[in-house]
């Protein structure tokens, strides 16, 4: 039964959690507008306590790979293989958006008492079940709650990239299984034509909203009204099955899944 310790730094949001054999023992999240990486250690601390365990009994460690922040990445890459190089423990990466749509797939039930912006934990089961292997009635509260079969439901997550562009993918909701791959897409009226044909879309996280107006005349297009963050949560739900097959990274070569190159600003020079 292994004891994963996740983390996740893809957005503003930080989280970090506990699972044992794909259960939720514990989980953090910090949401907020300031950057909330910087609490990262802070909150691995408090979900390695109140889960009653120390760090020599965790079997491996889990990270959000990417897309998303480059500076949240970085830092929660950086974290984890620290801690994998400290401990001689396995790291597991997991793609940020397919944990969101594992997210969303579940129904969005909270797994534990937490709230954005305040440690907090629980030690409820996350779920069981990995990508590819849910079964039909953990969906319902999405695909039956819009009134459609699972075979015609797709789940489109965004993170904001800069202006109309965001790091998406497409996955079919019942089982979870990818459709699209992970991209950076230049959003217009024309994006997801074909698909809109035969499916409803739902588009959930931070970079959903500013493609309500390019995408939401049409009627197959469904917006989630709440961001939806990246979780912690999701990524060790996930990462139990990355652990049983052995699907580990090369610690000391993993790089975050940055998608595009880093393009910084440069200073304006103040003319006197």
């Amino acid at each position: 039964m292994p004891i994963i310790l996740s983390i996740e730094t893809s957005t503003k949001a930080c989280s970090a959690a506990i699972h044992q054999d794909g259960k939720l023992l514990s989980v953090s999240e910090l949401n907020n507008e300031k950057s909330s990486s910087g609490m990262l250690t802070t909150l691995i601390e408090h979900v390695v306590k109140t889960a009653g365990l120390t760090l020599q009994y965790i079997d491996a460690i889990a990270v959000a790979k990417g897309p998303g922040s480059y500076t949240g990445l970085r830092i929660g890459v950086s974290t984890a293989k620290g801690l994998c190089f400290t401990l001689e423990k396995p790291l597991i990466a997991i793609n940020t958006l397919e944990a969101m749509a594992y997210q969303l797939s579940i129904g969005r039930h909270p797994a534990g008492r937490h709230s954005a912006g305040r440690h907090s934990a629980g030690r409820h089961p996350a779920g069981r079940h990995p990508a590819g292997r849910h079964p039909a009635g953990r969906h319902s509260a999405v695909n039956y709650q819009l009134g459609v079969s699972p075979l015609s439901l797709l789940l489109c997550p965004m993170l904001d990239a800069r202006r109309m562009e965001v790091y998406c993918a497409v996955y079919k909701a019942d089982p979870l299984e990818l459709l699209e791959p992970t991209q950076a897409k230049i959003i217009d009226e024309t994006s997801f034509s074909n698909l809109f044909e035969s499916h409803k879309i739902i588009f959930f996280g931070d970079g959903a909203e500013k493609c309500r107006a390019s995408l939401g005349n049409d009627s197959n297009a469904v917006f989630v009204n709440e961001v939806v963050f990246p979780s912690a949560k999701s990524i060790g739900a996930l990462a139990t099955r990355s652990f049983e097959q052995l699907q580990f990274e090369n610690v000391a070569d993993f790089e975050p899944f940055y998608l595009k190159e880093f393009v910084g600003t440069t200073p304006k020079k103040i003319i006197i």
